[in-house]
């Protein structure tokens, strides 16, 4: 399959070819690795790869034999290195898969590799020293955002139609926005984080996808979604598979809009116009859409002092973990500044402070999920910014301490870490562009408690009316083979 042909499929109409015998999964693999070694040396979205190890059946699943990344990070495959993004953790190998890798095998995906993450996935952009910055394929002088940039970066560029993403702040849907992508968010407890972990930043952290089309993420959540022995909770099982509510309506909906922060910071013009124009095209739709405003329970500093406490004391662990399993010392030579200066700071957070953040935890869920008793969605901005140059994510926050951190990151992501403390699923949306740039415009939709099924309607009504997935960064893996050029070719008779 010549890559121009490869490039052009999203995840499950590349599973339908395996289904109907027209290529092969193995083929597939080939024309990802071929995808990689075009655009990986421009971007480096993916920091290892490998060959595959699953024969999918065909047909077994709605992505049987797709080629497929996984995150370095809350993912564990057996035989392989997770690092989390960090020197302290480098050449670290897996024991055994992780509930996860068990049911991205079950689903048929076909792992090839690992993608770019910031260090401990504490940043929306993706700089860490390890292995260098990941790159934006809309301008590779750009961050694709954090902390699934190499997940980003490599769907968006075209090595994968999908790729593994994980969400405690925004980590799904800030990437997908820096990026052109779909990404969604699940509600709390709906993927399992074992065996490892029962939950991770206490319950903020979640499992997920980013694609280039919405039947790709609904479909993958369908083959992940599910307790496993041991999990803390679960939200109720979706009704009918989310592959099916993208193909319904989603009837008229109550969607609020909010153009301001919670943290009161400015909103660049280009992104408070897309949200405005996204409003505009929901009426057209036949929604209803009204300015409101969201109570978060608590004020703004309390809310990012209660996440500074959970993030820094959750990190005290990983770090002690794996400076132990290693050997390693816990200083500049294996901890970036940032990081250790979390580290320091977390090992003050008392147990009443602690205790304290979970009941804050508590609040917001409480008074995020009574909003939507009112109204169906929320519509804001994804991001307050366009996707920030490389090197300038961190100006401001020279010398900072853990909560300064903290602060910092939600500074330059305030709209989104509100509904991982709630608990509660959201969604970016790429219908907008930049009309100076080019670059790409998210829109966030975030539902009350267990309702992806809404969310997942929606998103495919908006991609009907305003379609996306034709839209190409300036590095591009199908731009890297032409017809004629040497290939095995299959037909292509459509998505």
């Amino acid at each position: 399959m010549e890559l121009h042909e490869y490039t052009q499929y999203d995840a499950v109409g590349l599973a339908r070819l395996v289904a109907r015998g027209e290529v092969t999964a193995a083929e597939l693999a080939d024309a990802a690795r071929a995808a990689m070694a075009a655009v990986n040396p421009q971007l480096n979205a993916v920091v290892e790869s490998w060959p595959a190890e699953d024969e999918p059946v065909p047909g077994s699943s709605p992505l049987a034999g797709v080629p497929f990344l996984i995150k370095d990070l809350a993912v564990s495959m057996r035989g392989r290195r997770v690092e989390l993004g960090s020197r302290l953790a480098a050449g670290n190998t897996a024991r055994q898969d992780s509930f996860l890798m068990r049911r991205f095998r079950r689903a048929g995906l076909v792992t090839l590799g690992r993608t770019a993450t910031p260090e401990f996935a504490f940043s929306t952009t993706t700089e860490p020293l390890l292995y260098g910055a990941a790159r934006n394929p809309w301008d590779p002088a750009r961050t694709p955002g954090g902390s699934s940039g190499g997940a980003a970066a490599a769907v968006a560029s075209g090595i994968t139609p999908l790729a593994h993403a994980t969400d405690a702040a925004g980590s799904i849907r800030v990437p997908a926005a820096a990026t052109g992508l779909f990404g969604l968010k699940p509600t709390r407890g709906r993927v399992s984080l074992g065996p490892d972990a029962d939950e991770v930043f206490n319950g903020l952290a979640v499992h997920g996808g980013l694609s280039r089309t919405v039947r790709d993420s609904a479909a993958l959540l369908d083959l992940i979604q599910g307790p496993e022995t041991g999990d803390p909770y679960y939200p109720e099982r979706p009704r009918r598979p989310y592959g099916e509510e993208v193909t319904r309506d989603p009837g008229r909906l109550r969607i609020g809009l909010l153009t301001a922060p919670w943290s009161g910071r400015a909103v660049e013009p280009p992104v408070t116009a897309a949200a405005l124009a996204a409003a505009r095209l929901l009426e057209s739709l036949g929604h209803h859409v009204d300015a409101t405003t969201v109570d978060l329970g608590v004020d703004w500093e309390e809310f990012v002092l209660a996440n500074a406490r959970l993030w820094t004391a959750n990190l005290v662990k990983w770090i002690d973990d794996l400076a132990g399993a290693t050997g390693r010392p816990v200083d500049g030579s294996t901890v970036e500044p940032e990081m250790l200066a979390a580290y320091d700071w977390g090992l003050k957070v008392s147990g009443a402070e602690f205790v304290h953040a979970l009941d804050v935890r508590n609040r917001v869920a409480r008074s995020v999920g009574a909003h939507f008793e009112a109204q169906d969605l929320l519509l804001t901005p994804a991001l307050p910014e366009l996707p920030v140059l490389l090197g300038t994510y961190g100006r401001g926050a020279e010398g900072a301490d853990g909560r300064g951190w903290v602060e910092h990151l939600f500074h330059r992501s305030p709209f989104t870490a509100p509904f991982n403390v709630a608990g509660t699923p959201a969604m970016s949306v790429p219908l907008a562009s930049d009309p100076a740039t080019g670059l790409p415009v998210g829109v966030q939709f975030a539902a009350g408690h267990g309702r992806e099924d809404t969310l997942f309607r929606l998103a495919a009504q908006l991609e009907r009316a305003a379609p996306w997935a034709d839209r190409r960064p300036a590095v591009w893996a199908g731009a890297a083979a032409r017809p004629g050029q040497s290939g095995t070719k299959v037909p292509v008779p459509g998505r």
